[in-house]
């Protein structure tokens, strides 16, 4: 069957975590809450999230905001390294600098990080079957966002480099039959005071 109604993809990297990651600080718990005040009138049909505390943590906080919008944990909506460039891939200027950054990579990250990925773009990209938009919700981490960004740009795939993204930020993407999909909103920290905005990025980025 063809699909025929729009999918709207709301991504977030979890709230502030804590030193030990852990959970969250309350700066991220405040985050969350805000964040979920924000989307309580979106029509979500779930909202999925990673299983590492300080995603499972901002999703509840979030979805207590929600009215009766379901939570799905998965692997999918994990913290991995979603693909890993060779160095001719890479623009020559950077590319010591990202294989540098990626040197600390497992064998487990190497192996499953790339298969996760694929499966996330099969999961929540792309437009649905039947008559009926849908809007979901992923709580996630940097890294997925940044790949999800990058595939709806048609970017090379080691674009998912450099892409940073706030605590708690809301990235917003629409796919559409028969249409590119629209990266509609970025890094969004609208529903954030000025106090809990930029957290996730050096100091010498914030803004």
């Amino acid at each position: 069957m063809t699909a025929t109604a729009t999918r709207y993809l709301y991504l977030v990297r979890h709230g502030e975590a804590s030193p030990d990651e852990s959970g969250l600080t309350e700066a991220g718990r405040q985050q969350a809450t805000l964040l979920g005040q924000r989307l309580r009138d979106v029509p979500f049909s779930g909202v999925h999230h990673g299983p590492l505390p300080r995603a499972a943590q901002t999703a509840r906080l979030i979805g207590d905001q929600l009215r009766n919008v379901p939570l799905h944990v998965s692997d999918v909506a994990g913290d991995y390294v979603p693909y890993l460039p060779k160095k001719d891939e890479l623009p020559a200027e950077s590319a010591d600098y990202y294989l540098g950054f990626l040197a600390d990579a497992t064998e487990e990250e190497r192996e499953n990080g790339p298969a996760l990925a694929r499966q996330a773009l099969d999961t929540y990209t792309g437009p649905v079957r039947g008559d009926k938009d849908r809007h979901e919700l992923v709580v996630t981490h940097n890294f997925l966002v940044a790949w999800l960004v990058r595939d709806a740009m048609h970017a090379p795939k080691w674009r998912w480099l450099g892409l940073n993204h706030c605590n708690a930020a809301l990235t917003v993407i629409r796919y559409a039959p028969g249409r590119p999909a629209a990266v509609l909103t970025l890094n969004d920290m609208r529903h954030l005071p000025a106090e809990l905005r930029w957290t996730g990025f050096p100091p010498e980025l914030h803004i």
